[in-house]
């Protein structure tokens, strides 16, 4: 202290109540805080030497635990001379299976090659499947069977038509259909290639998504449709619940390839299964010669 100073002492500078008026102006602070303004980090209170110090500790989440003791795993990026060994292993090793002398070895390495490009197959065309719009109030119009005669004679002899390729049903063929029904009654359909039986479906799906009257189906694979007496040309020719040209054409890429796919499947099936026939054949045989010469 410096001489000459005045020195007043007062109850209340003890360091003991200083301290305890500090912790009560805490407390009542707290009360009149918003919920919004307090926070769950860890608050320390040190008192050492009569000095008042607070230090702050991490804020952790509710539901976050201790990071403590866990080491994150690092991925380790494989170089691209690791990447073509690993590419050149798998080969060397279907190499290996496709000359091994062994047919069973053979056949079965193309067998699971083959399953799996058809999983791959099904996968890929379930892509490509629309779900359908819910079915409108459409009320069918009764022809007698004079009108379906004259309509029938009208539509072979007029020469204006729709194909449907190998594309099958999509937009574009409903799109036509509108367009012909636009200046004429009928139409005729004309599905080429057509598998066995699958004119029918055609006809039922042209008729659900024109909304138009299937006259005639003739086996030649040629659909006859009338647009129906109260016909009215809608303002969207294409329905939304079908595929676009190009997608359509995907489509059919994909279905003829699970085909012979399937087909390949079959064939090899049918090697293994001839192939242990002809191993039981030759133990046979054998077991025939053994007791023979015994």
């Amino acid at each position: 202290m410096e001489p000459g100073a005045l020195c007043l002492s007062s109850p209340l500078n003890t360091p003991s109540i200083q301290r305890s008026l500090m912790i009560g102006h805490h407390n009542n602070l707290a009360k009149w805080l918003h919920p919004r303004y307090m926070s769950n980090a860890s608050i320390e209170l040190n008192t050492n030497r009569d000095v008042v110090r607070f230090s702050m500790g991490k804020q952790l989440g509710k539901n976050e635990p201790p990071t403590k003791g866990k080491k994150a795993f690092k991925r380790v990026k494989m170089s691209k001379r690791a990447k073509l060994n690993e590419l050149r292993f798998y080969r060397l090793k279907a190499k290996k299976k496709m000359n091994s002398p062994n047919p069973e070895v053979r056949i079965r390495y193309k067998l699971e090659k083959a399953k799996r490009k058809e999983a791959w197959l099904i996968e890929k065309l379930r892509k490509f499947e629309v779900p359908k719009a819910p079915a409108e109030t459409h009320d069918p119009e009764i022809l007698t069977e004079e009108e379906r005669f004259y309509l029938k004679r009208t539509g072979e002899k007029k020469k204006n038509y729709v194909p449907v390729g190998r594309r099958g049903v999509f937009g574009g063929v409903v799109l036509n259909m509108h367009l012909h029904w636009k200046k004429h009654e009928t139409v005729k359909v004309v599905c080429r290639p057509c598998k066995p039986g699958q004119v029918h479906e055609y006809a039922e799906e042209l008729a659900r998504l024109s909304k138009g009257i299937v006259i005639d189906i003739k086996p030649d694979n040629i659909i006859i449709f009338y647009r129906g007496k109260n016909y009215v040309q809608p303002k969207v020719m294409s329905p939304p619940d079908t595929l676009s040209k190009a997608k359509a054409l995907e489509k059919y890429r994909y279905e003829q390839s699970l085909e012979h796919t399937s087909q390949f499947i079959e064939k090899l099936e049918k090697e293994l299964e001839e192939y242990h026939e002809h191993l039981d054949r030759y133990r046979k045989s054998k077991e025939k010669l053994c007791a023979s010469s015994g």
